[in-house]
Order: C-alpha cells, then sequence, then structure tokens
C-alpha cells in the first residue's frame, strides 16, 4: 500500500501547521526528512515526541524547527506507521515541508484517506468513521457531544446487537434447513418474538432521526418580514454580536446570511433573508427569490413586525404565505413605542393573526425582549418534535440516529422484518423467511460498514477534507 501525506491542519497562519505522514514507508521518510541531534527516527519508539529541525533531503537545507511524533503500526489512528511533523503554521513553511515528504516518496492523500484506512484497517467502523467527520464540522456543543458519542461507538453498539440478534434467529434457520434430519425447525412463536423484538429495536432508533438530525444540522430559523423593520437587528441580537449589516435604507439585505448558534441547548441554524416586497432592482429580486425558497425549507419562521407600525396589509399577505408552517411573530422596534401601549401589541397582533400564534415583543436595538423569544423558540421547536423527550436533555447515553444515510438504512432493515413476519404469518416456506431476514442484515451492515461497496465508501470518504 502507499504511504501518504497531507497537511492535517487547516492552510494560513497559525501557531503550528502537522504535515501527516501514514503508510509502510512512513518513518523511512519521516527519517529523511527529519534531522535531530538525539538519533535516527527509525529507531524511535512508538508514542514518543523529538525535537529538530526538518530539511530538504536532496539539499540538507534547513526548513523548519519543528517537533516529530511516531506512531507504530497498529497502534495508530489509522493502524499503520504514522508519523506527524508539527511546525511553524505559515503557508510557505508547510509546502516546502510537504514538498520534502512528498519527494522523499509519499503520495499527496486524498479526501479522508487517513480515516478510510483506519476503517479499513479495523480501528474504526463506518459509523465511527462518518462520526469524525461530523466532529470537525459541528457548529455547536450539541452537535459536538452527538459526534463525540457515535465516534465512542454508542450508535455501533446498538446497531451490531441487533445484528447479532438477527444473525442468531438466520442461523437457527438455516442449520434446520441444511440439517433437516438433525435439527429441528425454530419454533414459530420463538422466531416471531425474535422478529418482533428486532423491529421494535430498530423502531426506536428511527423515532430519534428527527432529533438527531436537529443534533447535527440544527433547526433551520429563518428571520422574514418585509423591508427595513429589524430582520438583521434581530439576528445579531440573537448571535450577540454583529453579523449581518444594518442600515436604515429600505433592501439593504440582498443575500441569505445564516449563522450557527445555541438557543436553550437546541442547535440553530438563524437565517436573515432579504425583505419580502416587489421590487425593479434585479440584485434586490434575487435576494427575495432566495428568501421565498429558504422559507419552503425551514423548520421554523421568524415574522417580524414593526411595532410602531402595527400589523400592516404586506405583514398579512406575508403570513398567509406561511400556511401550515411553525410561525413566531416578533413585534420588534418595540423600543418606538409608548411603554404604556406596548401590552397592546400583542393583543393586535393575535386580533389580525391567529390566536395561537406566540408573539413576542422586542428591541433588537436595546437588546430586550431576546432572552424571551429565546425561550419560546425553543419551546416551538420542541413542540413540534414527534417525539416527547426533550431536545434540550440531548441523549448522550442513548444512541442516536443523525445521518441520513444511517436513516434509510434502519428503515429498510425495517421494511425487511415486515417483510419477514408476513413471510412468517403466511407460514410461507422458512428459506424464504430466512432471505428476509438477511435483507435486514445486509440493510444494518451498510451502517457499520460490514456489507458496505467500495463505491459507498468512495462517496462517504470524498466528503471528507485532505488530511483527515
Amino acid at each position: 500500500m502507499d504511504t501518504i501525506a497531507a497537511i492535517a491542519t487547516p492552510i494560513g497562519t497559525s501557531g503550528i501547521g502537522i504535515i501527516r505522514i501514514s503508510g509502510p514507508q512512513a518513518i523511512e521518510i519521516g527519517s529523511k526528512v527529519f534531522q535531530t541531534k538525539r538519533g535516527n527516527v527509525k529507531d524511535f519508539p512508538t508514542h514518543t515526541v523529538h525535537h529538530g529541525k526538518i530539511v530538504n533531503p536532496a539539499t540538507n537545507e534547513p526548513i523548519d524547527d519543528a517537533v516529530l511524533t511516531i506512531f507504530r503500526a497498529p497502534k495508530s489512528y489509522t493502524g499503520e506507521d504514522v508519523v506527524e511533523l508539527s511546525c511553524h503554521g505559515g503557508i510557505a513553511v508547510l509546502k516546502a515541508a510537504l514538498n520534502a515528504v512528498l519527494e522523499s516518496g509519499a503520495r499527496l492523500a486524498e479526501p479522508g484517506e487517513f480515516t478510510k484506512r483506519a476503517f479499513l484497517n479495523g480501528k474504526i467502523d463506518l459509523a465511527q468513521a462518518e462520526a469524525v467527520n461530523d466532529l470537525i464540522r459541528a457548529k455547536t456543543d450539541s452537535a459536538r457531544k452527538l459526534a463525540l458519542s457515535q465516534l465512542g461507538g454508542a450508535l455501533s453498539a446498538k446497531v451490531k446487537a441487533i445484528r447479532e440478534q438477527i444473525l442468531g434467529t438466520i442461523a437457527a434457520l438455516e442449520a434446520s434447513i441444511d440439517f433437516p434430519d438433525d435439527v429441528e425447525e425454530p419454533d414459530l412463536s420463538w422466531l416471531e418474538s425474535q422478529i418482533e423484538r428486532a423491529r421494535e429495536d430498530v423502531a426506536k432508533l428511527l423515532q430519534t432521526s428527527t432529533t438527531g438530525r436537529i443534533y447535527r444540522e440544527g433547526v433551520r430559523v429563518a428571520i422574514t418580514g418585509r423591508v427595513n423593520v429589524g430582520k438583521s437587528s434581530l439576528l445579531n441580537a440573537l448571535l450577540r454580536h454583529a453579523r449581518a449589516i444594518v442600515t436604515p435604507i429600505p433592501g439593504t439585505t440582498r443575500d441569505v446570511i445564516e449563522e450557527s448558534l445555541e438557543i436553550r441547548g437546541v442547535p440553530v441554524v438563524a437565517i436573515d433573508t432579504a425583505g419580502l416586497r416587489s421590487t425593479q432592482d434585479p440584485v434586490e429580486q434575487i435576494g427575495v427569490e432566495l428568501a421565498e425558497r429558504t422559507l419552503e425549507l425551514a423548520d421554523l419562521v421568524l415574522l417580524v413586525i414593526d411595532a410602531s407600525e402595527g400589523i400592516v396589509s404586506a405583514d398579512l399577505d406575508i403570513f398567509q404565505r406561511l400556511e401550515g408552517k411553525p410561525t413566531i411573530v416578533v413585534a420588534n422596534k418595540a423600543d418606538l413605542v409608548p411603554e404604556s401601549a406596548r401590552s397592546m401589541i400583542i393583543s393586535q397582533c393575535t386580533d389580525k393573526l391567529r390566536r395561537d400564534v406566540p408573539v413576542v415583543v422586542t428591541s433588537a436595538l436595546e437588546g430586550w425582549g431576546i432572552e424571551e423569544l429565546e425561550s419560546v423558540i425553543a419551546n416551538k421547536i420542541a413542540a413540534c418534535q414527534t417525539s416527547s423527550a426533550s431536545l434540550i436533555d440531548a441523549a448522550s447515553e442513548t444512541p442516536m440516529v443523525s445521518n441520513v444515510r444511517h436513516q434509510q438504512a434502519l428503515s429498510s432493515t425495517l421494511a425487511s422484518l415486515d417483510q419477514a413476519l408476513e413471510t412468517l404469518k403466511a407460514r410461507q416456506p422458512i428459506d424464504l423467511l430466512s432471505v428476509d431476514l438477511m435483507a435486514a442484515r445486509d440493510a444494518l451492515g451498510l451502517i457499520t460498514g460490514e456489507t458496505a461497496t467500495e463505491d459507498l465508501l468512495d462517496r462517504i470518504f470524498s466528503e471528507f477534507c485532505i488530511g483527515k
């Protein structure tokens, strides 16, 4: 197998940059590009760190002062010999050091190839490998915790337990098929109980998929309304910093701005959109079209109105477009309303809209009403979930399905188990029952990788960054 190398840290200016080398020639290459007074890299014991310098092996010219860490197979991330060079994080330094490694016999790693080798060498299964990518891309603490749980094998252990149970049932069936004179057919009631038990476990995992997707991707909360009602100011207030440009000029926001945050422990992707109105400006028209598409995909909508103007016909038109979409009305700019009149804002909104739509009075400019809005958002999200479990109490101890691919595999498993129950109830030959259970087993194997094809593996790992 080739020896691969790549920069494992983001390109840019930083204190440290890391070049990772993995494969049968990793230590040999390390000895060519790294010099130290403490001996030769080939003689270093595993899991040790050494200070020295990276050199150009052709000219012996120093490239950088660096630290080398060595991990001998099989006790490494990939299961192969691994060498990591930690040097200064400048672009020129990393480029020169990587070139030296490549010229010494390594090839540039493909995206996710280090983790792919860890999977192929049995260090992790496929679900854990995908969790590595999720952990890297996690934008909220909840997403991080979920990815870390899956990396630790919580989901894999549950899937493997269900698969082992199905395998046990298949083994009993196959034994009676292969040795009919020596092994009796399993009792029908036992078969039914085994299949029902597996089906119940799969169904429970599937029930977590909606909540799991939210923790992985975040609830998409779109901020909409007519122009100049304070949508961008509201986004900035929720983020607690100025992210969107705010001016008194109508139509300032032309694009869709997305930012990740947590609201009461719930991962949220807050989306500021262009004000909805008819316009002849071609750039603003594109922004309005993007806003409308964003609303279609949103899980929750914050309809912002100008509290100082009250609800106008344009607000009612937008509200009608949101029919069937979970919505919270935010009466913003309430700082422009006399304090004695603020209590009337909510009643006016409920009278003109619907009484079941929550209304929150805010001043994004002065920052009040934002905490109440966050509470209403968290409650609204929880109310929209089919599961009775609280989103805020993320189940780090309970396996949770957050990956669409895993969800599809579990759905296929459930369908095969349902077919097995139909086969059993119809008293069809047990070899047909065995086929149904094998299909369920293979679908579960797609999650952990036992039955994954090379094409599937290539597609999964192509989504990784280079160097991981």
